[in-house]
């Protein structure tokens, strides 16, 4: 879905995934896969279409992160 995407900042966002993604600072969301097992925190670029994958892992491996700095 992504790929073909046209967001122009968060509520585009949450208006394709809604509560599967939460925010953070900087650009950085937060996806939750397959009913919670995994994560994926990407750096959105909205001006420039570009998202940057963060991490990607199961939640157990994303609570020993810091999302808003990995």
């Amino acid at each position: 879905m992504a790929i073909r995407a046209q967001w122009s900042g968060p509520a585009d966002v949450k208006s394709d995934f809604g509560a599967a993604v939460d925010f953070l600072a900087d650009n950085r969301l937060v996806f939750d896969i397959a009913g919670n097992h995994f994560r994926l925190v990407v750096r959105v670029a909205y001006r420039h279409t570009r998202v940057l994958i963060k991490f990607i892992g199961t939640h157990a491996a994303y609570g020993k992160i810091d999302a808003e700095t990995v």
